[in-house]
């Protein structure tokens, strides 16, 4: 019997690359201009008008642990969906749709403990992939912080 196979985004931040499941992931556009948005925690990086709506932007490099970069015309946008928002993710590259088999998936913890957006971790041959659980990435105090920025701004999704 074979294990189930899923398709995921893979996607490069400073070198590294990471995967979101592609169900999650709407869109990807070119880089645009990011305004930003009073009394947000440090992941946001600002707000979007992406097609009338205004998407929250989070900053992936410092939650990685990552150096911070300004963003520039050649970097992209993941437009993603979680169960409570859309979000606009900065990546430096886009790889493409890869198919991971579940039983290629590493279990984390061991390798990286108490970080809970990483689900699953895949052994490559020329380094790591890391797959991200989308509704993770924000805690429940950085998304009750950018609802009140929302909120306190008239700004609506």
């Amino acid at each position: 019997m074979t294990s189930p196979v899923w398709p995921y985004v893979v996607f490069r931040v400073e070198g590294q690359r990471y995967a979101l499941h592609l169900l999650q992931v709407e869109r990807v556009i070119s880089m645009v201009a990011i305004s930003t948005l009073p009394k947000t925690p440090p992941v946001v990086a600002g707000v979007i008008n992406y097609r009338g709506s205004i998407v929250p932007v989070l900053d992936l490099r410092p939650r990685f642990g990552l150096r911070h970069r300004e963003f520039g015309l050649t970097d992209h946008l993941l437009l993603v969906r979680t169960t409570r928002r859309m979000l606009a993710l900065p990546v430096d590259e886009v790889l493409g749709v890869n198919e991971i088999s579940v039983d290629n998936l590493l279990t984390p913890s061991a390798i990286l403990p108490g970080v809970g957006y990483v689900t699953g971790i895949v052994a490559l041959a020329d380094g790591l992939l890391f797959i991200h659980d989308l509704e993770a990435l924000l805690s429940m105090d950085e998304e009750r912080r950018l609802a009140e920025a929302m909120d306190d701004t008239d700004v609506h999704e």
